[in-house]
């Protein structure tokens, strides 16, 4: 998907797909004010936004992060421009499909979580690389839970 060509659309046509899975995430995170959280893929920051505590956004479009508000970064998940164990909790909300290397930017988040991190990404099931994405899930972190969801699959993790 081009989503420097979506981005005055986005949210229009996302917005509430992504707060129905927001809504489920929730249920899952325990969140504290002065927690520090990550959204990897953040688009216009629908998610990032959507939680209570100190949060950052980072994507690889321009357009994106214009149509949004808040801490949201230009920049790439393969790459992440943060110290070494900042964040609290990491979250990707249907976006790791379109990384250009998915491993990379996994060891990426594993740079910058903390120890006791609670991680949260999902996974587009129609995505070709669905199974190669889940497999590096599994090989990188630890799920609690799968969560199946309309258009994802919902990871819980730490």
């Amino acid at each position: 998907m081009n989503y420097h060509t979506i981005a005055k659309s986005y949210n229009e046509l996302y917005k509430e797909e992504q707060l129905n899975k927001l809504k489920i995430i929730e249920k899952y995170l325990k969140i504290k004010k002065t927690y520090k959280l990550l959204d990897v893929g953040c688009g216009t920051g629908i998610s990032t936004n959507y939680f209570k505590c100190k949060t950052y956004g980072i994507d690889s479009s321009k357009e994106m992060i214009k149509k949004g508000e808040g801490n949201l970064i230009y920049g790439y998940a393969q790459k992440l421009p943060f110290k070494y164990k900042f964040f609290d909790i990491v979250i990707s909300i249907t976006a790791i499909h379109n990384f250009k290397n998915p491993e990379k930017a996994i060891k990426e988040i594993l740079r910058i979580k903390k120890k006791k991190v609670q991680i949260v990404i999902t996974l587009l099931k129609r995505s070709q690389k669905y199974n190669k994405l889940k497999y590096l899930l599994n090989t990188y972190f630890k799920i609690k839970k799968e969560i199946d969801e309309e258009k994802d699959t919902i990871f819980i993790m730490n």
